[in-house]
């Protein structure tokens, strides 16, 4: 078996993650870093973005390399993730060679911020698309894809595990009472508005915090994977908020937090329930500020029970086939 997988790299993503698996796997594959793609002079950037669907810079030139590559080493599947840019026609041409062409679809591709004309042209071209959402999954059928599968994100276990290695002061300095790791979206301002008015002593990771009057204050920095370790390992509570703006029902972070061995106090979606179970038993949920910010403060003073379900959410994420490589198994099997 050949993979010739095409994501981003770096940090997180789930592109490194699927390539390392496949590794794992002893899976011969190549991998392709689509930033290449949208390299461009910073005004041709901006114009591409606001005035051209987002369109890549180098979405033609790319999608040729693509084609040019499936044509030399016939692998047997082409994986990409998330607004992969390669337009329709080469999505087709690839077709022809009788290539599997398969996308995780990491965004979700109707909203605001990563809606993409050229793109939803290319989707139906694919043979299969995985939804880590399922609020997706009638709409990219209503937009001509074949075959649509909900694929839930997962975890890295060589990026996500419990931090051994760890100071005094590290200790000291990433304690807090609640965790938050994710972008500044306006909807989730009032939450982390609602925890701070009610005293908590309030950790923020992720973009554009510092726009908020309300929550700049409590910006702690850059989170490598290492210091995602730590803040996590070393938080009373993670809050785990899904994305409105991406209809999601659940985040990378669902997993990335019981992997490390947090307790999670965690919005009540039907994709968190079919992860968790019912209430308490891995996990606590809410469904209004007023409940999470009363579940918040209950469980800051049962140091007992949030040791319970940190340990029983480890166990379910760790123990059931939620690494990358699982989701690489299922993927592969189409």
């Amino acid at each position: 078996m050949y993979l010739l997988l095409v994501g981003g790299s770096g940090g997180t993503n789930i592109g490194d993650a699927l390539f390392k698996a496949a590794e794992e796997c002893n899976i011969e594959t190549s991998f392709i870093n689509f930033q290449i793609a949208y390299e461009a002079p910073k005004l041709v950037k901006r114009v591409n973005w606001y005035f051209r669907g987002k369109r890549p810079a180098k979405i033609l030139e790319f999608s040729k390399n693509i084609i040019q590559i499936c044509s030399e080493r016939q692998p047997n599947f082409l994986l990409t993730t998330g607004i992969a840019p390669i337009h329709s026609g080469a999505l087709q041409e690839i077709g022809k060679r009788g290539i599997q062409r398969l996308n995780f679809l990491t965004d979700d591709p109707w909203s605001r911020f990563h809606y993409a004309p050229w793109f939803l042209k290319a989707l139906p071209d694919y043979d299969v698309v995985f939804s880590p959402r399922r609020a997706n999954i009638p709409d990219l059928l209503k937009a001509g894809c074949t075959k649509v599968e909900y694929l839930p994100f997962g975890f890295n276990p060589e990026l996500f595990f419990p931090e051994s290695e760890i100071t005094q002061e590290e200790k000291q300095r990433f304690s807090c009472d609640i965790l938050f790791v994710g972008g500044a979206d306006r909807d989730r301002i009032p939450y982390i508005y609602s925890l701070i008015q009610a005293g908590l002593k309030i950790h923020l990771y992720g973009a554009y915090w510092e726009r908020y009057r309300e929550t700049k204050a409590h910006i702690q920095g850059y989170a490598d994977p290492r210091t995602l370790r730590l803040a996590t390992g070393n938080c009373k509570i993670a809050l785990c908020l899904v994305r409105r703006s991406n209809r999601d029902g659940h985040v990378m972070r669902s997993f990335e937090i019981p992997a490390i061995g947090a307790c999670m106090l965690t919005e009540d979606t039907q994709e968190h329930r079919e992860i968790f179970g019912e209430e308490g038993k891995a996990v606590v949920y809410f469904k209004t500020i007023p409940e999470m910010v009363e579940k918040a403060n209950w469980l800051l003073k049962h140091d007992s029970e949030r040791l319970r379900l940190a340990q029983s959410a480890h166990l379910l994420i760790t123990k059931n086939k939620h690494t990358y490589k699982d989701r690489l198994a299922k993927i592969l099997n189409v």
